[in-house]
């Protein structure tokens, strides 16, 4: 029984005492591959760096995260795209919306995101979308470029029923589902039940949002069995079944091969 994590910053600050440990307790409990999405120009070094010591374990995406826009998006989209490589990057993220905090560069995150999905079709990989009190906006730019070139996941998805539909009625698109699954006023408890299983794939945003009982604390790898037994009681199902689709899933999204 073999698990996907799809979104972990496992280059974080956060893992820099114990981040050999962390991996090697993630592989142990069955947590084969690591996903990493990038930030900014910052975190793109050590991003690489697991990649080349976690060959076939780590694999990076190459994108701007929407807190990072700044008014010259386009400089640092120029800057961000030099150090793409199409032979070890599989995904375009983490991009999109985010108007958690404000809406002063709403403007610049909207054309920056646009600019990226543009860049994925051209390169023909995946965009991993973060979007935090932004589902409208993001559909509104996502409506206008969808087409059978065009697929992706919803990272951390915590909308309702009428938005998981609309992003798997696009097709391409699955749902990223982390610890929020374990919260008791989550709300996936009740949705995800009405949509298909393989329509799911597994993350944590380590170290992010640790599901319960570590909430609070900081997120690992390790934890996504945890979410995976969630998401088995959810539907009434064995947890290897979960397994088993989530991360076929995930390998059919990112063109991944096992280890």
């Amino acid at each position: 029984m073999f698990f996907i994590d799809t979104h972990a910053h496992l280059y974080a600050k956060e893992f820099d005492e114990d981040r050999q440990e962390i991996i090697a307790r993630a592989i142990h409990l069955g947590v084969e591959q690591f996903l990493l999405p990038n930030i900014d120009e910052d975190s793109i070094l050590g991003m690489h760096q697991l990649v080349k010591d976690y060959p076939n374990r780590c694999f990076s995406m190459m994108g701007i995260h929407p807190s990072s826009v700044v008014k010259d998006w386009e400089e640092q989209l120029t800057l961000i795209k030099s150090f793409f490589d199409p032979t070890i990057h599989i995904a375009i993220g983490e991009i999109g919306i985010d108007l958690y905090w404000d809406k002063l560069l709403q403007k610049e995150q909207t054309l920056a995101f646009e600019q990226q999905i543009i860049w994925a079709k051209e390169v023909g990989l995946p965009i991993v979308i973060h979007a935090r009190n932004s589902f409208d906006e993001i559909f509104e730019v996502v409506d206008q470029h969808n087409d059978d070139c065009l697929t992706g996941v919803f990272h951390c998805f915590t909308g309702d029923l009428y938005q998981a539909k609309k992003i798997i009625d696009y097709g391409g698109f699955k749902l990223g589902i982390g610890g929020v699954a374990t919260f008791k006023n989550g709300g996936l408890d009740k949705i995800l039940p009405q949509i298909d299983l393989r329509h799911l794939i597994l993350e944590t945003d380590a170290p992010y949002l640790a599901p319960v009982p570590h909430r609070g604390k900081r997120n690992e790898s390790s934890y996504i069995p945890i979410v995976a037994e969630r998401i088995a009681e959810f539907y009434g199902l064995p947890l290897k079944e979960v397994a088993e689709a989530t991360t076929n899933s995930a390998r059919e999204l990112f063109n991944l091969k096992s280890v």
